[in-house]
């Protein structure tokens, strides 16, 4: 029985041998027939601890790493192209993108991040293209809310994503369309009992004591990434701290007189100079975003990808990695963000130059790193509340999601030093 055992240990445990002098190569260009699927196969190798070579930049983006028969079969089940080459394939791949005069570079992802998105616990994977993207790409992930941020548990990951969340405490500014419905009443209700549970008078002020510990997270080394209403929402709660910018609707009480005046904008990570709506009953937090300045076309809406050195800006060109570089544009409650009211020391990294509205923006802060996505769904040009979930197995290919999953992996990126 134990020779059994034994035999039985060793054939399993061969599968995740490498094979001497072999490499399995991902490619992530056209010939790839599922790109989101590729990111899972890349984070299942490093949550087996071994390591994955991302050829930034080589037929869009590709991932290599030593061949395990395991991996082979785990590409097969997930619908993954891939191909096995002999090490001195794998040499002369990577002789290639060392040449000075191609912009490609090699970067090596270490270690699986542990991940966390932080949303109210009963919305459903499809209510957020992040989660969306993380379930059908069979990345795992950990769903967390105020309690836990409150509670201190933040630091125990690397990588957060804040959901489709309004920091502001106005509800998502859903009251002129929604205020009778079941589900906002209930989602008031919700909030308030939690933030009386949490110590906080205001639901506005259990939503800035969450976004100071994110902004605690960020400072210490974490990695951030939001999309839509989690963006600006974000930067209007750090701008207006200590001022009351919700309406007797949404708290109770007035607002703090002239409050646009004296918002501070030494708090923020990515906007300046903006102007809040004062219209409690308008579905707009502010003009950083461009949805209702808006005159594109659906069929002209796009925005372009910038073409960064892979040698020298590294972490750009980690973040938009791709096999094309024009997107196609989908709206959100925030759209886009207004190229006038970005930091100087924000790098924009997608735009549509014409409407002068940035898509997709990269900052640092303290030790830690944040990216800001504009819209809610990349395959969904205008979600509506109740409309049914977009099936990504339709979009296996979808440039717009890659750019999420680009932010996914880049946590495990090693450390490297920029060129000076």
């Amino acid at each position: 029985m134990l020779k059994k055992l034994t035999i039985l240990f060793l054939f399993i445990f061969a599968g995740f041998l490498p094979v001497r002098a072999a490499y399995v190569l991902i490619p992530m260009d056209e010939s790839q027939q599922n790109h989101l699927k590729a990111y899972g196969i890349a984070y299942w190798v490093l949550a087996n601890n071994l390591e994955v070579d991302w050829l930034l930049n080589y037929r869009g983006g590709s991932f290599m790493f030593k061949q395990i028969p395991a991996l082979e079969k785990e590409c097969r089940v997930r619908g993954v192209t891939f191909s096995v080459i002999a090490d001195g394939q794998a040499a002369s791949i990577l002789d290639e993108i060392a040449q000075p005069e191609v912009n490609m570079d090699l970067v090596k992802l270490e270690k699986a991040p542990k991940m966390a998105v932080y949303s109210p616990k009963d919305k459903l994977p499809w209510d957020d293209a992040v989660t969306l993207v993380l379930t059908y790409a069979e990345i795992p992930y950990d769903v967390i809310y105020d309690e836990e941020v409150i509670g201190g548990k933040l630091p125990t990951y690397d990588w957060l994503h804040m959901h489709h969340e309004d920091f502001t405490g106005q509800y998502g500014k859903f009251y002129a369309a929604y205020h009778s419905a079941a589900w906002y009443q209930e989602q008031v209700r919700s909030e308030e009992a939690k933030a009386h549970k949490l110590g906080f008078e205001k639901v506005s002020q259990m939503k800035l004591a969450v976004v100071k510990r994110i902004e605690e997270f960020l400072s210490g080394g974490g990695f951030l990434f939001s999309m839509c209403s989690g963006t600006d929402s974000y930067d209007i709660a750090l701008a207006a701290d200590g001022l009351d910018i919700c309406e007797k609707i949404y708290d109770g009480d007035g607002t703090t007189p002239e409050y646009n005046k004296k918002l501070n904008f030494n708090n923020t990570l990515a906007f300046k100079d903006f102007k809040l709506s004062t219209n409690p009953l308008e579905y707009e937090f502010s003009d950083i975003d461009m949805t209702n300045l808006r005159r594109i076309p659906r069929n002209e809406d796009v925005f372009t990808l910038f073409d960064f050195s892979a040698k020298w800006d590294v972490v750009p060109s980690m973040l938009c990695q791709n096999h094309e570089r024009v997107i196609k544009g989908f709206m959100g409650q925030t759209t886009s963000f207004n190229k006038n009211l970005i930091k100087s020391n924000v790098l924009i990294m997608g735009d549509n130059k014409a409407a002068n509205e940035a898509r997709y923006i990269h900052g640092e802060f303290g030790k830690g790193t944040w990216t800001f996505y504009g819209g809610h769904d990349p395959e969904d040009y205008q979600h509506m509340v109740g409309d049914p979930p977009t099936d990504l197995a339709l979009h296996p290919n979808s440039p717009g999601y890659r750019l999420i999953l680009n932010n996914v992996l880049f946590p495990a990126a090693k450390k490297k030093k920029q060129k000076t």
